[in-house]
C-alpha cells in the first residue's frame, strides 16, 4: 500500500453475488450502485454474463459482481451461463448468497448453499424481497440456511424498496481490504457502452414480449460509432431460431420492433447522456446458440 493510500484510507474489494435465477441479484446490484448497471426483468435467467457494478461507500469502493442465476444446465448456453456464475466468484473478498425470501427455500437454493459452504471467503446471506415475503417464514428461512452454511452475517432486505440496504452496504464496506480503488469515482460498471447497448435491447425484448419469446434470442451490436455531432450510431442484430419468432418481434406492420427500438433508444440516451441513433433488424439463425462467435460476442466462454 502506498503512502497516498494510507493517507486516504482507501479500501477496495470484490463482492461476488450468487443465487438462484430470479432472486433479485441484478436489482440488488443496481440499488447498491445507485443507478442501473444490470438489466432486470420478471423472467428468470435474464442475466447471462458476469457484470461488475461499482459502488462507493465512504472511502471504500465495492466491486459488485452480478452473476447469472445458478441452475441445472440443460444446453450449451445454460452451461456457459452457470460457468460464468461460478467464474465470477473467483478472487472474491465476500461471497453473498441472495435468496428470494418470497419464493422460499427450494432445491436450487439449498444446492447452491451446499456448493459454497466449504468456501474460505466470508459468506453473507441476503434474504431479498422481504416486502413481499411471509414475515413468519423469514426467520425460519434464515435459521435453516445458517444451519447449513456458516454465514458471517445475515441481512433482510428489499432491493426494490431499499429496506435494509444502508446496513448491508455499510457491512460490505467494512469487510473490504485496504487498497487503492480500481476504477475512477464516476465509473459505475466495467461494461462497455457497446455491450451495454446490447443488454438494454435484450431487456426490452423480455419486458415487451414476456412468454412469447423464451430464451431463443440474442442481441449483437454489429456497429457502434460516434458521429461528428457527438451522438452515437448503433446497429444491432436480433438473432432468433425460427421465422415465427421473427414475426413476433416485428409485430403487425413492424409495430413491435419500432416500440422495442424506441424504448431502448430512450434508455440508452439517458444512460450515455447524448443522442442515440439505434437501428434494429431481426435475423433467423437456427442453432445460433451453438456458434462460438456468438458466445464470444456475449462475453461467455465456450463450454463443452
Amino acid at each position: 500500500m502506498t503512502e497516498s493510500n494510507q493517507i486516504l484510507g482507501q479500501k477496495c474489494g470484490l463482492v461476488a453475488i450468487v443465487g438462484a435465477p430470479n432472486a433479485g441479484k441484478s436489482t440488488l446490484v443496481n440499488a447498491l450502485v445507485g443507478q442501473k448497471v444490470a438489466i432486470v426483468s420478471p423472467k428468470a435467467q435474464t442475466t447471462r454474463t458476469r457484470l461488475m457494478g461499482v459502488a462507493i461507500e465512504g472511502e471504500t469502493q465495492l466491486l459488485l459482481v452480478d452473476t447469472p442465476g445458478i441452475f441445472e444446465p440443460k444446453r450449451r448456453l445454460d452451461r456457459a451461463m452457470v460457468s460464468a456464475a461460478w467464474g465470477g466468484t473467483e478472487g472474491a473478498d465476500v461471497l453473498a448468497l441472495v435468496v428470494d425470501a418470497k419464493g422460499g427455500l427450494g432445491a436450487k437454493v439449498t444446492d447452491i448453499a451446499e456448493s459454497i459452504k466449504d468456501r474460505s471467503e466470508p459468506k453473507y446471506l441476503i434474504l431479498n424481497k422481504v416486502d413481499l415475503a411471509d414475515k413468519a417464514k423469514l426467520l425460519l428461512h434464515a435459521e435453516k440456511l445458517n444451519a447449513q452454511v456458516d454465514f458471517a452475517e445475515t441481512f433482510f432486505v428489499s432491493a426494490t424498496t431499499g429496506d435494509g440496504l444502508v446496513e448491508l452496504k455499510a457491512h460490505l464496506a467494512k469487510a473490504m481490504p485496504e487498497g487503492p480503488w480500481h476504477f475512477p469515482e464516476d465509473q459505475v460498471s466495467d461494461a462497455t457502452e457497446r455491450s451495454l447497448a446490447s443488454e438494454v435491447t435484450r431487456e426490452q425484448l423480455y419486458l415487451q414480449l414476456h412468454a412469447e419469446l423464451p430464451y431463443a434470442s440474442a442481441v449483437e451490436t454489429e456497429q457502434y460509432k460516434e458521429r461528428e455531432d457527438g451522438s452515437v450510431e448503433i446497429h444491432q442484430q436480433i438473432l432468433v431460431e425460427r421465422p415465427t419468432q421473427r414475426a413476433i418481434i416485428l409485430g403487425k406492420g413492424g409495430s413491435r420492433i419500432k416500440e422495442i427500438g424506441a424504448r431502448s433508444r430512450t434508455e440508452l440516451a439517458a444512460i450515455m447522456g447524448r443522442p442515440v441513433h439505434l437501428y434494429l433488424h431481426v435475423k433467423v439463425k437456427p442453432g445460433w446458440d451453438e456458434e462460438r462467435e456468438v458466445y464470444r460476442d456475449m462475453g461467455l466462454d465456450w463450454v463443452d
